[in-house]
């Protein structure tokens, strides 16, 4: 109960209040399962795409060659 009482200081008591009453919809009465709605709640969208520039996109696509390692094993 004292851990669940934290959270309003950072979450607000209208976010521990939801997050109590969607677990008690779930039928889970856990503090584990509480912070667990408030983190998810409060993680930030995901990060929007960044278009890269033409002058910085690769010229000629990168091909995976295993010879170019073997050559580099034999050699030492």
């Amino acid at each position: 109960m004292v851990s669940i009482l934290a959270t309003v200081l950072t979450d607000g008591i209208d976010a521990v209040e939801a997050a109590c009453q969607e677990a008690l919809d779930q039928n889970v009465c856990s503090c584990a399962v509480i912070i667990n709605i408030l983190a998810r709640r409060r993680d930030p969208a995901p990060a929007l795409t960044i278009l890269t520039p033409h002058a910085l996109r690769l010229q000629h696509e990168p091909q995976a060659d295993c010879a170019r390692y073997d050559s580099l094993r034999r050699a030492s």
